[in-house]
């Protein structure tokens, strides 16, 4: 093993506790020291292994240790890592062209970027350059497109959605305006209404703000397929077709953020998934296979960037990110993984369900492909959210050894996102602890 290494891997928690001194971290959820994984599970400081349903923050599609990916990285290492984003190479002609191949319709240009905030912006850069007398944009309720302050701007953190205001109210003075119309919740309809005669109030809702409630013409409308962090939000077909033509209708670009749904609901992209396709795509997260890189992938109607500093990142064409993507792709066409997500997601819906019957504080089960959100409710009658019993449900899975996720804007949602390549006894262990889990909060 390399020296660095030994010396990093043999750190002891008297090590540990003296460099957290030095470390600053501005958000997320608190968990274990982890040192290593491989498939479905990692393995903390103390030899303690735990199942991950969350793929490390929704991005370890094919699990931990792949050893395809590694080789491929190793070999591609010593020949180049870093390449200044205005020299072509060829990791990122290949994976430009094998996006444009995978996405549906005329959306065949890539750009890629560092992050998912950042290419979230990339895409509100191309809505204004294409509606040039345009600057306002919409954003659903509970989104969720970034901390970076335009993307902030249009999430739920900017909000008093989960109750109380985040730490982004300390940025109130850079973020931008961003309307924002309801979002298509289903189990807790804004307007009473039922699934089977419901009149779409919330796509109308969007029309009305487009007529009414905005300076000038807006320039995009920022939609996530499945609201994540709103709380694995499904939204409904209709619906989208509806916001489609709404759309259409006042010259508004539709722009998918799917940072989380690309693969995980068993399409390459929810717009196939659906039907229904936008202008604009957005990725990040699960798409470099562990590696950060985003992009967004732009219809042929639309002007592109102009190489006049219109978007530019020193890490832009990281061409180690790019190949593991490329590769990443490879092994899910070989390998079926696509076909597994959907199968082995429906599998665990299934027995969610009759979960559902021994504890109906399971209020809802929302799951499209390993896109898995359960909501806890204190009631079936009045559907008062039980926050406080999925956080203690959340941390006896940890105890037990699963790594669940909560909902952002509501924490009453364990949301419950494993690496693709999850098999059918691995996901009958998740469902095991998570009965455990369950009796030890609500039964004791």
């Amino acid at each position: 093993m390399d020296s660095l290494l030994q010396k990093i891997y043999r750190m002891t928690r008297n090590d540990i506790v003296e460099a957290r001194k030095h470390l600053v971290v501005g958000g997320g959820t608190p968990g274990p020291t982890l040192v290593r994984g491989k498939g479905v599970r990692v393995w903390d400081v103390d030899g303690k292994s735990y199942i991950d349903c969350t793929s490390q923050s929704w991005a370890m599609y094919l699990g931990f240790g792949n050893e395809e990916i590694a080789e491929a990285l190793y070999e591609h290492s010593k020949n180049m890592t870093h390449i200044h984003q205005g020299f072509d190479s060829l990791p990122r002609f290949y994976l430009a062209r094998e996006l444009a191949k995978l996405a549906p319709g005329t959306l065949n240009r890539v750009s890629f970027t560092v992050g998912g905030g950042p290419a979230i912006e990339a895409a509100m850069k191309i809505a204004l350059r294409n509606r040039k007398t345009s600057k306002e944009f919409i954003a659903l309720w509970d989104a969720y497109h970034g901390t970076i302050l335009s993307a902030a701007s249009a999430s739920w953190i900017a909000t008093q959605a989960s109750g109380r205001f985040t730490g982004q109210q300390n940025f109130l003075h850079m973020l931008h305006t961003v309307h924002r119309v309801p979002n298509p919740y289903c189990y807790r309809c804004y307007f009473g209404q039922q699934p089977d005669t419901c009149d779409l109030m919330c796509a109308e809702m969007l029309r009305l703000t487009l007529q009414r409630g905005v300076n000038g013409p807006a320039a995009g409308l920022l939609v996530e397929p499945v609201q994540a962090s709103g709380g694995q939000i499904i939204l409904p077909k209709r619906y989208l077709e509806r916001v489609r033509q709404i759309c259409n209708e006042f010259g508004v670009l539709l722009i998918y953020d799917e940072i989380q749904t690309y693969c995980r609901i068993g399409e390459w992209f929810a717009a196939i998934h659906y039907g229904v396709y936008p202008d604009i795509i957005v990725l990040g997260k699960g798409l470099g296979g562990g590696l950060p890189i985003a992009a967004i992938i732009i219809d042929d109607k639309l002007e592109s960037f102009g190489m006049d500093v219109e978007e530019l990142h020193t890490f832009a064409n990281n061409s180690l990110a790019q190949v593991a993507a490329a590769k990443q792709i490879e092994i899910i066409e070989r390998d079926g993984v696509l076909e597994n997500t959907r199968r082995v997601g429906a599998y665990l819906a299934e027995h969610l369900q009759s979960l559902q019957q021994e504890f109906p504080e399971i209020g809802d089960i929302r799951q499209v492909g390993l896109h898995i959100g359960v909501e806890f409710i204190q009631d079936p009658k009045t559907k008062e959210p039980a926050v406080d019993k999925c956080v203690q449900i959340r941390d006896e899975g940890m105890k037990l050894g699963a790594i669940f996720g909560l909902g952002g804007a509501r924490r009453n949602v364990l949301k419950i996102k494993p690496p693709l390549i999850l098999k059918l006894d691995e996901a009958d262990e998740i469902l095991d602890i998570l009965r455990q889990a369950i009796r030890r909060v609500l039964r004791s």
